[in-house]
């Protein structure tokens, strides 16, 4: 799964990689540490317009969600969706095909269990370098309040061989798109096929992870800080 997130690269520097320019830069906030749980704001690419980047709602609310209290149920169910049943959920299977869009993150966090205990692990790319998350997109009008809200779900997959020790109950991880395939994704021009070739596990090769502390499982303190990415070594696991 992929409920855990970091995006600790600047405006500049995400506009560089990925072609494109923040509609709000200064709505726009670094994350060592985004919880979906905490509804944070996210920068995300659609499919409607590849040229912006613009800041959505983690948790999926469908446009058709009577309420609001029906949206604030829904969302936390639809932070992820698997793959394997993408096309076959109600919920999920017309927006695959027409609301695609990138999730920009540069690394997320997974929870190792070993002997009854859990320890948490950052994971990323080589470098700590800027991705996207495969995502798709919807947008609700919450009528009374006058309100709309930009949503959008991360897509997981089966683990390849780097998560599945790390992901070791459920062995899962969020699918990561590669940088060629980026306009693919977008395009409006591919088929369920096309899209099916792409929720695949990104090559170990050129991922790394390690174990932090467990601060960021904390429910008392700010864990959007430096310490929660920080290299920690827990004697028990190198033996």
């Amino acid at each position: 799964m992929c409920y855990n997130v970091s995006i600790t690269i600047d405006v500049h520097k995400l506009e560089e990689r990925f072609g494109a320019k923040f509609k709000q830069p200064h709505l726009f906030k670094e994350y060592y540490h985004a919880s979906g749980f905490s509804v944070p704001l996210i920068p995300v690419i659609t499919n409607d317009n590849n040229t912006v980047i613009e800041l959505f709602q983690w948790g999926l609310i469908p446009f058709w969600t009577k309420d609001e209290e029906s949206a604030n149920t829904i969302r936390f169910r639809t932070l992820n969706a698997r793959a394997e049943t993408i096309f076959e959920k109600s919920i999920y299977k017309h927006l695959i095909l027409k609301k695609r869009c990138l999730v920009l993150a540069n690394g997320f966090y997974e929870w190792q269990h070993v002997n009854n205990k859990k320890y948490p692990c950052y994971i990323s790319l080589h470098g700590h370098r800027p991705f996207s998350f495969a995502g798709f997109w919807d947008i609700w009008n919450n009528d009374p309040k006058g309100e709309t809200r930009n949503t959008f779900s991360i897509i997981t997959t089966k683990a390849n061989q780097l998560m599945e020790k790390i992901h070791n109950t459920r062995k899962r991880m969020p699918v990561i798109l590669k940088q060629d395939d980026e306009n693919k994704w977008l395009s409006p021009d591919i088929d369920a096929k096309e899209i099916k070739s792409m929720l695949n596990p990104y090559s170990d090769a050129e991922m790394e992870a390690y174990t932090v502390s467990r601060l960021i499982s904390s429910k008392d303190i700010n864990t959007n800080t430096p310490e929660v990415m920080e290299k920690v070594i827990y004697s028990e696991l190198s033996t």
